[in-house]
């Protein structure tokens, strides 16, 4: 597969300086901004991340999963019956990156033939998030031949937070809301070089 870098950074390097210019006495006439000294912030990321090609893993396949909801009116019915007992849900997904065609690609659960999704889902009550995404992930792409999948849980990559009992999320609470329905957090997760996972289909 030419051309294909097998391994890879990002950000590459650091983030280019961000310059806020001095304050010039015509800006303080026209925007009544007091003058201040000129101010430079650098913003420096030593943060790398190591993509390998799609073709380094290989997928198998296994029993299919199935959804715990027959319906979406259904799923949000069970959302409320669980809040009024143990109150906001929590998830958690995984975001697995991966080379391909000089690009880095987002890994992708298909379910049915034209839904897709991260790996994750929802975590008990008392569960840990990272405990709670590899238990989560193994039971979707652990190995079927009895090895330990190790899975290498990074940053946190994103919020998102579901204020009542509808489709819609947002990556912030909006301020009317003291009480969102779920809390969703997102995890990058570190493919080792080279890997083996079983995917179950996922069915409704």
């Amino acid at each position: 597969m030419a051309g294909i870098v097998r391994r890879t950074g990002w950000p590459a390097g650091s983030a280019p300086p961000l310059h806020t210019p001095a304050t010039t006495p015509q800006n303080n006439a026209n925007n009544h901004i007091p003058a201040s000294p000129s101010k430079e912030k650098i913003y420096n990321m030593n943060r790398n991340i190591n993509l390998y090609p799609l073709t380094n893993y290989t997928f198998g396949t296994k029993d299919p999963l199935y959804e715990r909801d027959p319906s979406v009116p259904a799923r949000f019915q069970r959302m409320r019956d669980e809040f009024d007992k143990i109150g906001m849900r929590r998830s958690v997904e995984g975001i697995l990156l991966v080379h391909e065609h000089g690009l880095p690609h987002v890994l992708l659960l298909q379910l049915g033939t034209t839904f897709f999704k991260l790996p994750g889902g929802e975590l008990s009550a008392s569960e840990d998030e990272v405990d709670g995404l590899k238990r989560l992930m193994t039971e979707t792409l652990g190995r079927q031949d009895g090895v330990a999948q190790e899975w290498v849980v990074e940053d946190t990559i994103g919020n998102w937070w579901r204020p009542n009992f509808e489709p819609p999320q947002y990556p912030y609470i909006p301020p009317h809301i003291t009480k969102p329905k779920e809390h969703k957090k997102l995890f990058l997760v570190q493919l080792q070089e080279k890997g083996r996972s079983t995917s179950a289909r996922i069915s409704n």
